[in-house]
């Protein structure tokens, strides 16, 4: 099936949080979910099981837990086996869920900083000491990218660290990091007894000839330490159906992680294991003609910026939809965010949330259709030659 992601899809009346927030005048190029219909296999499976009529309690599909193992295998030769695999509503769940399991109140998490800013919030919801450790910002003409300092990460664990969250691929700078990195990170986590929380729900999202590695392939010893954070949520757009995935192989840091979910609504509900199915089962079709055009929508956005708006720098990124924007040579007075929010009636994210590294940067999502796309950059290049 051909898909066709030009199409501009009304999203106003549908309740939806990325259309809803801002009034109707506001093009919303903030909260990652991607402005495209979801795979033809993903609705097919849905309205058969609405069809049924009946929505009773459910039980995860074994078949899902098996396709899993078979997709980690096939993409990154990693033999999960389906009793590794817990299922979580979300990877924010997941990320609050771990961090309640391996600290105590008072002891540290640690992330690198700017990122994704429920990383930011997790360690407080447990009343765990949030610990940062800033990327290192490397400037270069219009672009910009992040280098990892490890005598940075190294100096900003503590004696009460216990967890480290990693964000591979990394929202919002965009990249994927190589095995040397993470071997980087991995050596220093396991020096200091760390367990490595890595989200990857943007594992499948890579654009061009990007690859991706899960923190827990490096090693035994660093898969014994690993809980990895998986979704069909970003990939293949279905966010609101809230079903993510943590593989956990070491036994007992699986039933520490089994333990912290007690009492709490950690199920997935059935139209998240049905969406999840279909996705991973035929889906793929529509990933790779998405990620064409994402990519494609890539390469447009900078080029846009480079001719028409050269006071931005911004990342090139290697995977998501994100693109992270420098604004701090616009000469603007103020939060970027709100000079585009209230000058040009674009919704972008405010790089502060982001924490430090973020203030002066704003998060663009380039997931819709490229009309859409053209027109928030002629808005944005409007407000700012009135400057």
């Amino acid at each position: 099936m051909i898909y066709n992601f030009d199409e501009v899809v009304e999203r106003c009346s549908t309740d939806a949080a990325k259309w809803s927030i801002y009034d109707a005048e506001t093009l919303p190029l903030w909260v990652a979910d991607m402005d495209f219909v979801s795979p033809e296999p993903v609705i097919r499976a849905l309205h058969e099981r609405v069809n049924h009529q009946i929505f009773g309690y459910s039980l995860p599909p074994q078949e899902l837990a098996e396709i899993v193992c078979d997709r980690m295998h096939r993409l990154y030769r990693w033999s999960v086996a389906p009793e590794e695999i817990l299922y979580v509503p979300g990877i924010v769940a997941g990320i609050n869920i771990v961090a309640r399991a391996v600290a105590r109140p008072g002891e540290g998490m640690l992330v690198q900083t700017p990122v994704y800013p429920p990383f930011l919030t997790a360690p407080g919801n447990q009343g765990l000491d949030l610990q940062m450790a800033e990327l290192s910002l490397v400037r270069q003409d219009q672009t910009v990218h992040y280098e990892l300092d490890d005598e940075v990460f190294h100096e900003a664990i503590t004696p009460e660290t216990r967890l480290f969250v990693l964000c591979n691929p990394h929202n919002p700078i965009g990249r994927g990091y190589t095995e040397e990195e993470l071997s980087r990170m991995a050596a220093i986590c396991l020096k200091h007894n760390l367990t490595v929380c890595s989200d990857e729900i943007h594992a499948d999202l890579l654009l061009g000839d990007t690859s991706h590695i899960p923190m827990a392939t490096l090693a035994p010893e660093i898969s014994k330490r690993c809980v990895t954070l998986i979704a069909p949520s970003k990939t293949y757009n279905i966010p609101g159906l809230k079903c993510g995935m943590a593989i956990i192989q070491d036994p007992a840091l699986r039933r520490t992680v089994q333990a912290a979910m007690g009492g709490l609504d950690h199920t997935v509900n059935i139209f998240g294991f049905i969406g999840a199915l279909a996705a991973y089962l035929e889906g793929d079709d529509w990933l790779r003609q998405v990620l064409a055009y994402l990519t494609a929508n890539r390469d447009y956005l900078i080029r846009y910026l480079h001719d028409q708006l050269p006071g931005i720098a911004t990342t090139f990124p290697q995977a998501t939809y994100l693109a992270w924007l420098d604004c701090q040579n616009l000469g603007i007075t103020g939060s970027p965010f709100d000079f585009f929010l209230t000058q040009a009636k674009v919704a972008l994210n405010d790089g502060k949330t982001f924490g430090p590294g973020g203030e002066g940067f704003v998060r663009l999502n380039f997931g819709c259709p490229r009309s859409t796309l053209t027109e928030a950059l002629d808005r944005m290049k409007t407000a700012v030659q009135a400057l």
